[in-house]
């Protein structure tokens, strides 16, 4: 399989053993939750790699030296509700100083295409790194549509973090956004005939909250 110049397969032993765990149905709520947070953080721990730095001098107890920092408050995560909120705490646990958007979008269970409710970020979209949290990247619409939307905001520095991913998801988001990277914790088998991902591990909003 062709893997896109943007798409990232983060291939780590701990992301593995987690997800096993993750996708296990046996896995209740709580438990559930608390590993999407360690994936996250895992997750992210390459995602933010190549963020923009810049130089300051610090005093060590020995000498004066060159350090570097990042603009925190520049970087925004949009968690796409519901089940990206549950990655918001793994992010927040490396990033503290980050701004936090929202954008709201169920799937129509007939045609299977995102339907927008709820848009929240920070003005000045084109001045800020956007992270954009989502557990599935099944279809891929619903990413797509929501950095669609980043964009017409004047938005230019954008990534994508997802647990795990579809082919299907996958050749569809970066044909759409070929500047955008994405980062996942597996690319799976494929979806199936109502679009969710084999083998995948259900629906990650109601595993998250208990909602099945």
């Amino acid at each position: 399989m062709n893997i896109p110049n943007n798409f990232h397969i983060i291939d780590h032993a701990l992301i593995k053993h987690k997800l096993s765990i993750l996708r296990d149905i046996k896995t209740g709520s709580k438990e559930f939750r608390e590993l999407t947070t360690e994936i996250t953080s895992l997750l992210a721990y390459q995602a933010t790699k190549d963020l923009t730095l810049s130089t300051c001098e610090i005093e060590t107890p020995i000498t004066t030296t060159k350090g570097h920092k990042i603009e925190l408050d520049n970087i925004v995560l949009i968690p796409i509700l519901r089940a990206g909120l549950g990655m918001v705490e793994g992010m927040l646990g490396l990033i503290p100083n980050a701004r936090v958007g929202y954008i709201g979008m169920e799937r129509d269970h007939n045609t299977h295409q995102p339907l927008n409710y709820y848009f929240k970020i920070p003005k000045q979209a084109d001045r800020k790194t956007f992270i954009v949290l989502d557990p599935m990247l099944a279809t891929g619409g619903t990413m797509i549509d929501a950095i669609d939307r980043l964009k017409d905001l004047g938005a230019k520095d954008i990534c994508s973090i997802c647990i795990i991913s579809s082919p299907e998801g996958m050749n569809e988001f970066c044909n759409h956004h070929q500047d955008v990277k994405i980062f996942t914790g597996a690319l799976d088998e494929k979806l199936n005939k109502n679009k969710y991902i084999v083998p995948g591990l259900g629906d990650a909003g109601d595993r998250l909250y208990g909602t099945e």
